[in-house]
């Protein structure tokens, strides 16, 4: 296994060198700079219908929290159904959801109650395609540049949550926020074009399952919660997602309220988060050694909380910028760190099914957390209720640290 400290760029090289897998980051890329564009669109045009962080968080919990419901039966098609059929479908479908969305928007026919609607469609479908993607990894890349393509894959991301806010502050300036949901549909049928290109490889351990979806996912979440590795970093993702990642929900109400500005400060916060997870992802795919990564996680935490309470104290952007960054930065590595120790411990038969788990986690925990965060702030302000729940992340972390040594045993073995 290569050193944490000799890597270099080099597993991440290897990994883009793979035909399949450097084919698949290209179109994603391309894709994932349109969700972000319309992401920062949505908002801003949650924000000018209603100027109501309750609607925000609403906005969030529309958009994320179906994975509660989805995630689940979709990981259990992505167990015994072709996974990249399965993403072309829903590629298919997400390209018409912003078609919709541009047209309403573009007519003038668009209210914050057929947006909320659009967007739970939204969610409905990308609640679907999560963990399909997911499992998709091991069929992209030979199992030893796994940590690497997870990683990369993280940080393919967030760069495209640099680009697209980026653009999409432009972009409302000068065409209107209906013309980020247009390049949003663009790009969905610019990375269709890619995945009818890709001849994946056979994923070793992966078997078809049989009987009803229901049983097929209450035997992940069984195996899940029965695993000694598996079912502790879960909790972390609970924590993190529930405490700290709505804030990325919530930011178009501290651009607008906190900050007194536009779309363009909108744009900034979010292209620094952006950068932030960016590079955190880049950290850990040229680290390339998957040992060390639950303490990695469990740290990340911990400076986590700090960054958010300094974001949070402050109406200074020469404050608020690196601590947006950094505050991501520390999330992409509790998340992407825990993906890549799921990845690497879940047996291939239950890949699709434990996997669905981390995405029901990481969409359904910011959805829940911006609507009570978004309604809390009403009562007692965005910042002070943001800061009292990256506060509670406390808990679960002291918990949490505890158990590390017996956590890094059962997920990362001999690593």
């Amino acid at each position: 296994m290569v050193s944490a400290s000799s890597s270099g760029f080099a597993p991440i090289i290897r990994a883009l060198a793979v035909p399949t897998y450097g084919a698949y980051s290209a179109g994603n890329l391309v894709s994932l700079i349109g969700f972000w564009m319309q992401r920062v669109g949505v908002g801003w045009l949650t924000w000018e219908l209603t100027e109501s962080p309750t609607w925000l968080g609403a906005m969030a919990f529309a958009d994320l929290f179906p994975s509660v419901f989805i995630a689940p039966l979709a990981g259990s098609l992505a167990d015994r159904w072709d996974r990249l059929k399965l993403i072309k479908v829903g590629q298919l479908l997400a390209c018409l959801q912003a078609a919709i969305l541009t047209l309403l928007t573009a007519a003038g026919w668009i209210n914050i109650e057929v947006l909320l609607l659009l967007i739970l469609v939204g969610g409905f479908v990308a609640a679907f395609m999560m963990p399909v993607r997911l499992a998709l990894i091991p069929s992209l890349v030979p199992p030893p540049h796994m940590p690497a393509a997870v990683a990369l894959n993280a940080s393919i991301f967030n760069l495209s949550r640099f680009i697209g806010p980026a653009l999409a502050g432009l972009v409302i300036l000068h065409w209107g926020v209906e013309a980020t949901f247009a390049a949003n549909a663009v790009t969905f049928l610019a990375f269709l074009v890619v995945l009818s290109r890709l001849r994946l490889r056979p994923e070793r351990g992966a078997a078809k399952s049989g009987g009803s979806l229901l049983r097929d996912a209450a035997e992940g979440f069984r195996y899940a919660a029965g695993h000694p590795g598996i079912a502790p970093i879960l909790v972390l993702l609970v924590v993190m997602s529930l405490c700290a990642r709505p804030l990325a929900e919530l930011l178009p109400g501290f651009a607008a309220q906190v900050f007194q500005g536009g779309p363009e400060i909108l744009a900034l916060l979010t292209s620094s988060a952006g950068i932030g997870a960016t590079v955190g992802g880049l950290w850990l795919a040229r680290r390339g050694d998957p040992a060390g990564l639950t303490a990695v996680a469990l740290v990340s935490t911990l400076v986590l909380v700090a960054a958010v309470l300094l974001f949070v104290a402050s109406d200074s952007l020469w404050l608020a910028v690196p601590a947006i960054a950094a505050a991501s930065f520390c999330m992409l590595l509790v998340a992407v760190g825990a993906q890549t120790l799921l990845q690497l411990s879940v047996e291939g038969s239950l890949r699709g099914r434990g996997l669905s788990l981390f995405g029901m986690i990481v969409r359904g925990g910011p959805a829940l957390g911006a609507l009570v965060i978004g309604a809390a702030s009403e009562l007692i302000g965005l910042q002070l209720a943001q800061g009292a729940a990256a506060l509670l992340m406390l808990l679960g972390l002291a918990w949490l640290w505890r158990r590390r040594r017996a956590i890094a045993a059962a997920l990362e073995g001999g690593a």
